[in-house]
């Protein structure tokens, strides 16, 4: 044995009997000495150090290293190694340039700290720097480096570290190589992720679980799944990794069987119990809308966390169970979860889609108290949202102008908020606002502001608003294409609508409802019933939506057969649940044929009691085919409702006595309005020439071309008598007047003085015929 080995033993032993320390750390101590021939006082400090830092007391640490009389490289690395995992890098840092004799261990250390920290561009500096003072990386450095790489942005510099790995040997090391395939899949180069992968001598479970999930972030889930069977064929283990990132793939193919394959598959490697996995199961289900699947899965969970709750609450949102989102949500407080994780923003949305203000504020409250600082902005958009839908705009203006970042999204939640509500001109105001503070418009902005050029049947603004979306470049965009198509029907080009509908590059069930409704809107139900055929035969399958406008359509076209057999088919074949909207819209089309006896039979089969609407049509109806007793019947039904959304009702039962030459019957109803305090609306008409819009009521003298107006209507009606014959039918006049007076209310109609209009400014004179 060598002196120097003899003298430190020698000095270890009387070290050991002057120390107090427990046998154990004893033997620590002896070993690492004897290893490395350090100072034994220096070894021991050494030991202090990390055993304080173990234990999460660091400044107490830094004391017990700043009180060292002797420092050395290992010293010095375990308190940087300290200071980067409680997170504070910028004394890692000061402490790492006070050295004066780095290793690789010291580089690694800092160069990881940043790594974790999300901060690449630093990490990959500190690896230049130490390129250049000639220090040499290692396998466990470039795999440190690579582990924080997320950034798209970061491309050269991971092609770089590729370069270094291959320039130092570590090219066949196994762990370097699944970082590099990481970190390609990562900034979006699955392309050289690929290659690499091709390329590796050796491949693990890991490698695989990379390539897997990159493959399903980049949207190649078909990839994705045969590199899932080709690792299952070639016998490597998959992991809670690799089932999270299949599952992920089988929700974008929508492929249910797949999913249920990969779960059986899951239970038979005894995963099931796997929190992790099991959430990624649910959220599985929950996306295929298998609600009672996901809920018996959600039940039978050994282990459940924050996200499993979070999952479920959001897959009764998304399907309208609103109920049973609220009521899991309630026993998720009930839990010791981090209530920082609680998914406040669905349970807005809960509470905006349902107008229900009082959850809002509820949840409002609890979100201004637990909600951490990196969901503010979330919470806040949602909340902004959830106030507009109510129609509380005070308090989501108050909200929207104090949100730190204003995305598109709070802006767009506000115009929808004045759409839903119908506040059209309020919504196109805050959109030229938007414009002009710079904030990119996205679909969900033009779905709503093309809501509100529908909605105002102004096709002028429509057109400069189509133009805004292709220079916007959202044309392409389906849901945007369904808005302009849906705008164009309403606003009654027809023609424009079926153009948009043809040029869209791609189409979904959207699109094809709209088409669908833009014939239904415009009357032609032959073209609504051949479009929902066509729909069909391409491979899309109709839902709620798609009938509502084909049993509309047949409706209004009286195909009182076809309406039937398309009703029925909802059930029968497509196994959907018709809504109030269906039932109301079949009643309406039996209604307008006169089928009373088939209406009250329908509506005697809901499985829920006749609305408001529902009440409205059939005394419509009655009033047309002069059913006095079933529109008493309505009537009665009627005038019994707590609220009614307008006097109609009122009005159709008084000209249903008028018709019948009633009048005291008439004024008995006019009472009952009056000591209900109901009101009729003054009917208007409007009509936009030239992008201005005239508004006209009955007998109105206001309007500035009213002579002009006069002329044109005086120079129609004799050319309606005396060419085609034409004789008014007073009977819709229903006033207790003399006939004359009845024959001059029927020609200064508002819709007649709006038609007339258009003529006076375009020199046309209309064919009434």
């Amino acid at each position: 044995m060598k002196p120097y080995q003899t003298n430190v033993l020698q000095s270890l032993a009387s070290s050991i009997r002057a120390s107090q320390l427990p046998k154990p750390i004893q033997n620590v101590i002896d070993a690492r000495i004897i290893k490395t021939g350090f100072d034994p006082n220096t070894c021991r400090s050494n030991f202090r150090v990390e055993n304080l830092l173990r234990n999460g007391q660091l400044s107490q640490a830094r004391q017990a290293f700043d009180e060292m009389p002797n420092k050395n490289t290992v010293s010095t690395n375990t308190m940087i190694s300290g200071y980067v995992k409680s997170g504070n890098l910028s004394t890692a840092r000061e402490l790492f340039n006070s050295m004066t004799d780095r290793t690789a261990v010291s580089w690694t250390i800092l160069i990881g700290g940043y790594s974790h920290n999300n901060q690449f561009k630093e990490a990959f500096k500190l690896f230049v720097e130490m390129r250049r003072v000639g220090s040499v990386p290692d396998s466990v450095t470039f795999a440190t480096l690579l582990s924080g790489c997320n950034d798209p942005d970061t491309s050269n510099e991971v092609i770089q570290i590729h370069a270094d790995v291959v320039k130092f040997g570590c090219n066949s090391t196994i762990i370097v190589c699944n970082s590099l395939v990481d970190s390609y899949c990562k900034i979006s180069r699955i392309d050289l992720a690929c290659q690499l992968f091709g390329e590796m001598p050796e491949r693990d479970s890991v490698t695989f679980n990379a390539l897997i999930t990159g493959y399903a972030k980049e949207g190649l889930n078909e990839e994705a799944i045969k590199l899932f069977m080709e690792m299952q064929h070639l016998g490597f283990k998959p992991s809670d990794f690799t089932f999270a990132a299949a599952l992920c793939a089988g929700i974008r193919l929508d492929d249910i069987v797949l999913g249920q394959l990969i779960h059986s598959f899951v239970v038979k490697c005894n995963f099931v119990g796997n929190v992790f996995v099991g959430n990624a199961l649910l959220d599985f289900y929950s996306k295929h809308d298998c609600v009672v699947e996901a809920r018996n899965f959600f039940d039978e969970m050994t282990e459940v966390d924050g996200v499993s709750y979070n999952v479920m609450i959001t897959c009764y949102a998304w399907n309208g169970q609103y109920e049973e989102s609220l009521k899991l949500f309630r026993e998720l407080q009930l839990t010791r979860f981090d209530r920082c994780q609680f998914p406040f923003s669905t349970l807005l949305s809960v509470a905006a889609n349902t107008l229900n203000l009082q959850i809002g504020r509820q949840i409002h409250s609890q979100a201004i108290l637990t909600t951490a600082d990196s969901k503010l902005l979330q919470v806040g958009n949602s909340l902004v949202d959830m106030y507009a839908k109510c129609g509380r705009f005070e308090e989501a203006i108050k909200i929207f102008a104090n949100l730190r970042c204003r995305s598109t999204v709070p802006w767009t939640a506000m115009i929808s908020g004045y759409v839903q509500t119908g506040k059209f001109e309020e919504g196109l105001k805050l959109f030229n606002e938007m414009h002009r503070a710079d904030v990119r418009a996205d679909q969900s902005t033009f779905a709503s502001i093309l809501k509100a050029s529908a909605n105002l049947a102004s096709l002028s603004l429509g057109k400069q608003l189509h133009s805004f979306v292709i220079r916007s470049g959202f044309m392409t965009n389906v849901f945007s294409g369904s808005a302009l198509l849906d705008m164009y029907a309403k606003c009654g080009s027809v023609k424009d609508a079926i153009q948009i509908f043809q040029e869209m590059p791609e189409r979904n069930i959207v699109s094809w409802n709209a088409l669908i409704s833009a014939y239904a809107q415009n009357g032609d139900g032959e073209a609504t019933l051949r479009s929902f055929e066509e729909m069909i035969r391409s491979g899309f399958q109709p839902n709620s939506v798609s009938f509502l406008s084909v049993v509309s359509a047949c409706s209004h076209s009286g195909l009182v057969e076809e309406g039937l057999r398309y009703f029925n088919s909802m059930t029968r074949k497509y196994k959907l649940t018709p809504k109030k909207e269906h039932y109301a819209s079949m009643i309406d089309m039996f209604c307008r044929k006169g089928h009373f006896d088939e209406a009250e039979k329908l509506m005697a089969e809901m499985p829920f009691e006749p609305e408001e609407i529902i009440w409205s049509s059939v005394l419509n109806s009655c009033r047309i085919h002069k059913n006095q007793e079933l529109a008493k019947k309505a009537a009665d039904h009627l005038f019994k409702m707590e609220k009614l959304r307008d006097a109609a009702p009122y009005v159709g039962m008084s000209n249903i006595y008028a018709v019948a030459g009633q009048w005291d019957s008439v004024s008995k109803v006019k009472k009952a309005m009056r000591d209900r305090g109901v009101k009729k609306v003054t009917g208007c008409s409007w009509v936009e020439v030239n992008k201005s819009v005239h508004i006209f009521n009955a007998n109105d003298k206001l309007h500035p071309q009213m002579e002009q107006i006069g002329r044109i209507i005086e120079t129609l009606m004799i050319q309606m008598e005396t060419e085609e014959g034409y004789k008014p039918d007073t009977s819709c006049a229903l006033h207790d007047e003399g006939e004359e007076i009845k024959i001059e209310s029927l020609q200064y109609h508002s819709d007649r003085l709006a038609i007339d209009c258009t003529d006076q400014y375009t020199g046309r004179v209309a064919n009434w015929s």
